[in-house]
C-alpha cells in the first residue's frame, strides 16, 4: 500500500489507467519482470485506483494498492516509489509518504467471505464461443463484452479460464488449477453495475471498454480453493490487469 498526499489541488481523473501503468512498468525496468511488458500474457500484478476517488486539495491523503503473487516484484515497485517519491498520475500530482505491506488472505477452509471488484472487471467472450452461448456476434474476430443479458455462464467460464492462465504462469506445475477441481470459484455473484469507460490502451490509442463491478461471496472448500481465491487477489480477475482492471479487494472473511 502506497500512502500518498496531494501536492496540489486537482480534479480526480477517472482515466488514470495508462499513466499509472507507465509508472509501474518504469519501476520494473531493468528487472527480470521487464520482459513481461507487452508480451500478451498476464503480467503478474494488479493495482487499484488512487482512492478515495474524489477531487482533492493540496495535502489530502490518498492510497494506492499494488498486488502480486511475487514478493520480489512488489519489492521493486516499493523501492522505486520510495526512491522517486514524486508520483504524477496524469494531472493528479502526489507525493509518496510511505509504503507498507499487506498480506490479505481469504482464510482457512470453512471461512466464508466476500471479495469485491475494486476496479471495473473486463470480460470478453471470444467470437468462436458466441454461438455456444446464443450471443449475437457482429462478425470478424472481435470479442464481445460481457453484459448482463448474456447470462452468468459465459462470465463464469471466462473468469475461470483467465485464472487458469494465471495459475499456469505463477503457481507450481504440480498443483491443480481452478478448472481441475470441482466446484465454482464463488458461491454467489452480485452484480453492482455495468458501465462503459474510455481507456488509453497504448499511447494515442483509446478504446471504450464495457466493465462490471461485483461482490463475490465464497466459502473456502479446501487448501487448493484457498490458493485459487488468493491468486485472484494477487493477480486480479478478468483481462487487462496491467491497466488496473479487475483489481480485487477482500471485503470480509469470517
Amino acid at each position: 500500500m502506497a500512502h500518498l498526499s496531494a501536492r496540489a489541488n486537482a480534479a480526480y481523473q477517472n482515466d488514470y489507467h495508462h499513466k499509472l501503468r507507465g509508472r509501474l512498468w518504469d519501476a520494473l525496468e531493468g528487472t527480470a519482470y521487464d520482459e513481461r511488458h507487452d508480451d500478451g500474457e498476464p503480467p503478474g500484478f494488479a493495482y487499484s485506483n488512487p482512492f478515495p476517488p474524489h477531487d482533492m486539495e493540496e495535502g489530502d491523503d490518498r492510497k494506492l494498492l499494488v498486488a502480486s503473487p511475487e514478493e520480489e516484484l512488489l519489492a521493486n515497485v516499493a523501492a522505486d516509489l520510495l526512491e522517486e517519491r514524486e508520483l504524477n498520475i496524469g494531472e493528479m500530482p502526489f507525493h509518496v509518504d510511505d509504503v507498507t505491506s499487506l498480506e490479505p488472505d481469504v482464510g482457512e477452509p470453512g471461512t466464508r467471505g466476500t471479495i469485491e471488484t475494486g476496479t471495473g472487471l473486463l470480460v470478453r467472450i471470444p467470437p468462436w464461443r458466441c454461438e455456444e452461448y446464443g450471443i449475437d456476434h457482429p462478425g470478424d474476430d472481435t470479442a464481445v463484452f460481457w453484459r448482463p443479458e448474456h447470462s452468468m455462464e459465459p462470465l463464469r467460464t471466462q473468469l475461470e479460464a483467465n485464472l487458469d492462465q494465471k495459475h499456469d504462469r505463477f503457481a507450481h506445475d504440480h498443483l491443480p488449477g481452478p478448472s481441475d477441481v470441482d466446484g465454482d470459484l464463488f458461491d454467489g455473484y452480485e452484480l453492482i453495475k455495468t458501465f462503459a469507460v474510455p481507456v488509453t490502451v497504448t499511447e494515442g490509442q483509446e478504446m471504450t471498454y464495457v466493465l462490471s463491478k461485483w461482490e463475490f461471496s465464497y466459502t473456502v472448500r479446501d487448501d487448493h480453493h484457498r490458493r485459487h481465491l488468493n491468486l485472484a487477489l494477487d493477480c486480479g480477475l478478468g483481462e487487462r490487469n496491467s491497466l488496473g482492471l479487475g483489481f480485487m479487494n477482500l471485503k470480509e472473511a469470517n
